[in-house]
């Protein structure tokens, strides 16, 4: 005879029940007021939106919309504009999910899978990390070498250091690591304010860079760097990210309290994902502005990209403000992985480790290749690892996609905040679409 809880659990629709959430350090830590008007109760709501949004202009980022922008001018805004779509809805999907079940997607893979499939699942999500750390090491030390000199080899070391800027700003509070990511997304959008200005675009052919085209399907290289926009846009560790950093905010336990924790949250997440769009959109513009309409169509490379701007742009300020931006970009997303890396391992398999030894343990992981690269192939490795690692990010899409929104459309396991029948089919839609697109350009490889 099964007891209350197996029981309880089952009726969820859960195979187990919750266990201890992850970053329990800041779980439900920053109160909501229930008396206050919504806008002040909203205002409670603002932050974990902007955390993942970080992830959605990390270093990774910058090298597929600087090689899509020099290549086919602004004919890749398309792609961008639309992997925005799709990550507004699914970080929707990760907000309902966290409210609705008091899981984040870790933890429900965990609680609704056979134990084989959770490990399967749980190593994809840890590639994806490394794949994205891959990126933020790079980035980080192209950062450094664009802004003082220190060579490629070294900065790649240096990155290892960040462990003691995420224990920094973990002892000061929650609150405040959205208030350092919030200031350097400030200052990221302030710099590429700038160079857009300085490189004047034809924003006639910015406008028609949103119209899809079929070429993006029919050209090989098109799709390669197509994909490795959605890749570093709608990235893995993001769905995971923003299902746990939900559940910072004590929202309550009622179903009304929960519905409107949701709506508060999805605004949130909507909101900072759109300043996103508006920063890989400026990425984009600005190499197509400057490299394409020059007939540098061959830039693929960050630090390339930087020592071009300044003849193009005429002015010395354009790659100082580069720079300082893609050192920005490295610091925000080198927070962000790592509490999305913890999540991934407590909520997967329940192991608890200090902040500090799971940043650098993965760091480490990605330090090897990254060192490997720059090495032996120098400065010119490095933008092609940035991209491959993006199209890695697209591939381990699926393996986050399907289970969030097999979890989101069941009506047991979401307690009352089940998606709708639309949301679920256009979530499906999305999953459909970037599986496709990866069948795609895995034909095209294997035909040469």
């Amino acid at each position: 005879m099964p007891n209350d809880v197996t029981t309880a659990e089952e009726l969820s629709g859960w195979r187990r029940q919750r266990g201890e959430p992850s970053l329990v350090d800041v779980f439900r830590s920053i109160h909501v007021s229930r008396a206050g008007t919504p806008w002040k109760r909203a205002l409670a709501f603002i932050g974990p939106g902007y955390l993942v949004a970080v992830g959605y202009m990390d270093p990774g980022n910058w090298a597929t919309s600087i090689a899509g922008g020099a290549q086919f001018g602004y004919a890749l805004l398309a792609v961008a504009l639309m992997s925005n779509i799709m990550a507004i809805i699914l970080q929707s999907l990760c907000a309902r999910l966290a409210i609705g079940s008091g899981r984040d997607l870790a933890q429900a893979c965990r609680d609704a899978f056979p134990r084989p499939v959770a490990w399967v699942l749980w190593l994809f999500a840890e590639i994806a990390i490394i794949a994205t750390d891959i990126a933020e090491v790079v980035g980080t030390a192209i950062g450094l070498n664009l802004l003082f000199g220190i060579p490629l080899e070294l900065g790649v070391i240096i990155t290892a250091l960040d462990v003691f800027l995420i224990l920094w700003l973990q002892r000061l509070g929650f609150r405040w690591i959205e208030a350092f990511i919030i200031a350097l997304l400030g200052v990221i959008f302030v710099c590429f304010f700038v160079q857009i200005a300085l490189a004047d675009p034809e924003w006639g052919k910015v406008i028609l860079g949103f119209a899809p085209t079929v070429d993006i399907v029919k050209n090989p290289a098109m799709l390669y760097l197509a994909l490795g926009i959605i890749g570093a846009t709608v990235m893995p560790h993001n769905l995971y990210l923003h299902s746990g950093i939900v559940q910072t905010r004590d929202f309550g336990t009622s179903l009304p309290q929960k519905r409107e924790a949701l709506k508060f949250a999805t605004w949130d997440s909507t909101i900072a994902l759109m300043f996103a769009l508006l920063v890989n959109a400026s990425i984009l513009i600005l190499a197509a502005a400057t490299f394409h309409r020059t007939g540098a169509t061959t830039v693929t490379e960050i630090g390339e990209a930087h020592s071009m701007l300044a003849p193009l742009v005429g002015s010395l300020l354009a790659p100082k403000l580069f720079a300082i931006a893609l050192l920005c970009c490295g610091l925000n997303s080198t927070v962000t992985a790592t509490m999305a890396g913890q999540i991934v391992m407590e909520g997967f398999l329940d192991i608890k480790l200090p902040a500090w030894l799971r940043r650098l343990i993965t760091r480490m992981i990605a330090i090897v290749p990254a060192a490997g690269v720059t090495i032996y192939y120098g400065a010119e490795g490095t933008g092609m690892l940035l991209i491959l690692s993006q199209v890695i990010l697209a591939f381990q899409l699926p393996f986050a996609i399907v289970p969030l929104v097999m979890f989101t459309r069941d009506k047991a396991k979401m307690a009352g905040l089940a998606a709708p029948v639309w949301l679920t089919l256009v979530a499906g839609i999305i999953a459909a679409i970037i599986i496709a697109l990866n069948m795609k350009l895995l034909w095209d490889i294997a035909t040469g």
